[in-house]
């Protein structure tokens, strides 16, 4: 049981996520275990794990991670989140980089942690990474990291709270974003973003909005 826990004896479902909400991690730390589950059959209606929105200098910016469409035979209602394939379309992990540059290069904590990102950012990663799960999993481990969260369970324990489908709903009261003063504060975003302007203080932030 990690110290953000406020519901003992559960474990969470959720979906994978390409830098998942504040929300989604919120829901992630109040139960006691987690599973991020790569084995649900893929939905292509299900857009956020494959993509995620970021604070632009003009306000919400989505950026999506393009798939490889299923291969000949391959029927798409039979398909998991893990046999799905990176497309290399429109350079988008260079369309990725630069953005975050551009909407977070000037805050507090940008240059200490967006090393841990570069590696999904560079024009190697679809054939370094392949699968959405690859690039999902190294985003979700760093940012566990810096959150102080625990690994997935092997096998779900206790009651089974299931999120999947659906995007966690949580109160996010407003915290520091470097532009508040011109584009007031944006909810609902990536946690890229809290962790880009608080730092160390996103655990602390992740801790007050859960309890």
């Amino acid at each position: 049981m990690s110290r953000y826990t406020i519901h003992p004896g559960t474990t969470v479902l959720l979906e994978p996520r390409y830098y998942g909400s504040i929300g989604w991690y919120a829901a992630m730390a109040a139960h006691e275990g987690c599973i991020v589950d790569y084995g649900a059959r893929f939905d292509k209606r299900h857009k956020l794990t494959h993509r995620t929105t970021i604070a632009d200098v003009n306000g919400p910016l989505s950026l999506t991670m393009p798939l490889s469409h299923p291969a000949k035979g391959e029927v798409e209602g039979a398909l998991k989140w893990s046999d799905m394939r990176l497309s290399s379309h429109g350079d988008w992990w260079n369309v990725h980089r630069v953005a975050l540059e551009s909407a977070y290069g000037r805050t507090p904590f940008f240059e200490f942690y967006i090393d841990r990102f570069l590696p999904v950012l560079r024009p190697s990663v679809v054939e370094e990474f392949g699968t959405l799960e690859s690039v999902d999993r190294h985003i979700d481990m760093q940012v566990r990291r810096l959150l102080d969260l625990p690994d997935d369970l092997e096998a779900p324990a206790g009651e089974v709270v299931d999120m999947r489908g659906s995007e966690p709903m949580i109160d996010c009261s407003p915290y520091y974003q470097v532009r508040s003063a011109k584009l007031g504060f944006i909810p609902g975003l990536s946690i890229l973003d809290l962790l880009f302007n608080l730092g160390p203080e996103a655990q602390l932030y992740l801790y007050r909005i859960i309890r």
